[in-house]
């Protein structure tokens, strides 16, 4: 019989970000559901500062062709910068892309392909419900946004459970204010990122691409914690 400890690595590792959904909705008890399971994350103070905005049906389409229009029009609106720095995590980022475009079989002189990927996100994979996640300026912010990516973990794990998926969207974040605007959202409240949810299309080759994590030994670094690392 599995333990629990198995039950949640088992979960926690079928969890992916697929690239192509079904247009079937949720019902509306499995998406309480998940707002639910969502709500249960932790937060610095117990200040809970996520607002979430589910968008689906018309409204759906309708943000979705704002965005679109907003892309075409070059009129991006960040709320957060767009900065992978030098080093490692630009390196990593540019595996992510090429892992990517690679998969779709789009070149790197393929301007026309890579502009079709950006409205394919902004189309959100076709998923018939995006979840928007805003939050409060406090302070900084730093608190503010890992208490929404708590929030964002939840959320995508209890999709996973219920045997449906979520891909998060940092891309969403770009068009901060086409978002706040189609939805009536206030400008006090910023939009770190959406998550695009729903059945994913199993038989697309964008289902499930992969893209693989670094080794403990790269992200932890142990202090008179002996043994963790001995095993491969």
């Amino acid at each position: 019989m599995p333990t629990t400890a198995s039950l949640f690595s088992d979960l926690a590792r079928a969890r992916y970000s697929p690239r192509q959904f079904l247009p079937t909705p949720l019902s509306p008890a499995e998406i309480r559901g998940v707002l639910e399971d969502a709500q249960t994350a932790p937060s610095n103070s117990n200040t809970q500062p996520w607002t979430v905005h589910v968008v689906s049906g018309t409204a759906r389409d309708t943000l979705s062709k704002e965005l679109l229009k907003a892309y075409e029009e070059d009129r991006p609106s960040l709320d957060f910068t767009a900065d992978y720095g030098q080093g490692i995590y630009l390196e990593r980022s540019f595996q992510h892309g090429a892992k990517l475009y690679g998969t779709r079989g789009i070149g790197r002189s393929d301007h026309e392909g890579r502009k079709e990927v950006m409205r394919e996100n902004l189309r959100f994979y076709d998923a018939p419900h995006v979840a928007l996640l805003f939050m409060p300026m406090l302070g900084d912010g730093v608190r503010a946004a890992g208490d929404v990516g708590m929030y964002a973990q939840n959320f995508l794990l209890s999709l996973t459970a219920r045997g449906y998926r979520g891909i998060p969207q940092a891309v969403l974040g770009m068009y901060a204010d086409t978002v706040r605007e189609s939805l009536g959202v206030s400008p006090e409240l910023k939009l770190l990122f959406g998550i695009a949810f729903g059945a994913d299309d199993r038989t697309s080759p964008m289902h499930n691409i992969g893209m693989g994590r670094v080794p403990l030994q790269q992200s932890v670094i142990l202090h008179d914690t002996p043994g963790v690392l001995d095993q491969q």
